[in-house]
């Protein structure tokens, strides 16, 4: 069973996450599939639009972090690395954003966490279903947020809200959601497929050629100076968070499905 399937209708190419067992958690090969989807379909001219959702009742629930991952956590192995190749997390931004000109749109159709949140914070479009969870969940584990979210997160709903957001680590529903602005339309459960579908079909009603250049002038009227070495300034935090003995604590307590004792070293 492919990890993810890759489809075309008209001119829109659709990425689905599909490891429902683990509820679409993010595999190397997971990971690398939709970096390289997405880098195909840029390159692709009969592609005007790139659509991403998940499987069941997940779009994304972060990084797999279980034994049987594909890979070992990608800030605890080879960390010195780390700082020379960014690894897939943080070339999701870099990729859909950045390098990609082609409108993105997410549909996120349940659970979203982490670095699958980080996925959909990527895109330039969300659609949700009624029935997503949306959760930080770096805190919980004691990570600081990678995957351009300290960018992406903080231009989409402002500052002070995105430090709530990463610092409360509560789950945020649909219509919070929604007001917030994490997502820009909320679809019912039943017929969120179908619209999220004739969405991104909608788009496909302008020129190609709009659509990517208005992406470009929206993409340069928002860009980071240095997106890079931002996204590499975020990989150093995480790594430091999660080799602190409080972020060794957040880990252990996680697994042991017990409150964290932290000791501010």
């Amino acid at each position: 069973m492919a990890v993810l399937e890759i489809t075309n209708s008209g001119h829109v190419r659709k990425l689905r996450l599909n490891r429902p067992e683990k509820k679409n958690a993010l595999s190397d090969e997971l990971a690398w599939g939709i970096i390289s989807a997405v880098e195909e379909a840029a390159k692709d001219d009969t592609v005007w639009i790139i659509a991403i959702t998940g499987t069941d009742d997940a779009f994304c629930s972060g990084l797999d972090l279980t034994p049987s991952a594909n890979g070992t956590h990608p800030y605890l192995s080879t960390q010195d690395a780390l700082l020379d190749d960014l690894g897939w997390v943080s070339r999701f931004p870099l990729v859909l954003r950045e390098q990609c000109d082609k409108p993105i749109v997410a549909g996120i159709n349940g659970v979203d966490v982490g670095a699958g949140f980080s996925l959909a914070m990527a895109s330039d479009i969300r659609l949700a279903a009624e029935s997503v969870r949306l959760i930080a969940g770096y805190p919980r584990i004691g990570g600081s947020p990678d995957g351009g979210l300290s960018w992406t997160l903080s231009q989409a709903i402002g500052y002070e809200q995105a430090m709530r957001f990463l610092l409360e680590n509560r789950t945020v529903g649909a219509e919070e959601a929604l007001t917030l602005g994490l997502v820009g339309e909320v679809v019912p459960n039943d017929t969120f497929f179908e619209r999220f579908d004739e969405y991104c079909q909608s788009l496909t009603n302008l020129s190609p050629i709009t659509a990517r250049l208005t992406k470009r002038v929206v993409r340069r009227a928002t860009a980071l100076v240095d997106p890079e070495g931002h996204f590499r300034y975020e990989l150093q935090n995480i790594r430091r968070a999660f080799t602190s003995q409080d972020g060794q604590e957040a880990q252990k307590a996680f697994r042991e499905k017990r409150a964290p004792e932290f000791k501010g070293r």
